[in-house]
């Protein structure tokens, strides 16, 4: 590639080959330049995606990210299994996020703080309303898991730079609607079928998404941001099946 011209104080190619003469090393070997003409420039692909936590695989069978590490503050709902959302927490984990649960049921996630430990990529599981300020930053980002039931109480600790906030949903409840709107992005598992019926005009859901939705395999998500929507199988590592066994909508 031909170096960037233009920027104040850039030495010319004159200028290198003066201190390389002047004791700064000696020339290397010339080789021909890589070149690929303009006709297979089409041909040419970079394996290029989003950076996050891969959550599962999308209908094509391509890998799906979830980015919870991000310098503005991010809230995700999630209306699904414990199990699903166990998963992101080992993964985001697994990439350098420290993963922090509000939770009325501590034995709950239990193994997973005996598989991680506690501290920096680790895992703290807090009493509801008991969860102190975290302190994320952009070299230590934190995850924060909301597991809390039906009516979690408004969040003490809140989504902001580095530090992102998913909120656990067993069912569709009565503050749902609340949560859906203060969310950058909703995750949908099984429902009913009033509950599919209920949630399609909150997310802006054709039919043919409110139809499928009580249908839905165990480990399959709709995941809905803005008016995007994406299906995505999370299937376990066999080390996550060891930890938390299959894949399961229900509790």
């Amino acid at each position: 590639m031909p170096p960037l011209a233009g920027f104040p104080g850039e030495p010319t190619r004159g200028a290198f080959a003066t201190a390389a003469r002047g004791g700064f090393g000696l020339i290397g070997p010339r080789h021909g330049r890589h070149a690929l003409p303009a006709d297979q420039v089409d041909a040419l692909t970079l394996p290029i995606g989003d950076d996050g936590v891969v959550i599962g695989v999308d209908a094509e069978g391509r890998p799906a990210t979830l980015g919870v590490s991000r310098p503005t503050p991010y809230d995700i709902l999630f209306i699904g299994g414990l199990w699903t959302a166990q998963v992101i927490a080992l993964r985001a984990a697994a990439t350098g996020a420290r993963v922090t649960v509000e939770t009325g049921r501590a034995r709950a996630w239990a193994q997973l703080v005996q598989a991680l430990g506690v501290g920096q990529s680790g895992m703290a599981v807090y009493d509801v309303g008991r969860v102190p300020p975290q302190g994320a930053s952009a070299g230590s980002p934190v995850l924060v898991v909301r597991d809390c039931g039906m009516r979690p109480p408004r969040g003490r600790v809140v989504a902001g730079a580095w530090q992102s906030v998913l909120t656990v949903l067993p069912y569709l409840s009565p503050v749902a609607p609340r949560l859906v709107r203060q969310a950058r992005l909703v995750g949908v598992q099984r429902v009913s079928p009033d509950e599919a019926v209920r949630l399609g005009p909150l997310l802006g859901l054709p039919g043919g998404d409110v139809e499928s939705l009580p249908t839905l395999a165990d480990g399959v998500t709709l995941w809905c941001a803005d008016h995007d929507r994406q299906y995505v199988m999370t299937r376990a590592t066999d080390a996550e099946t060891g930890l938390l066994g299959a894949a399961r909508r229900m509790d």
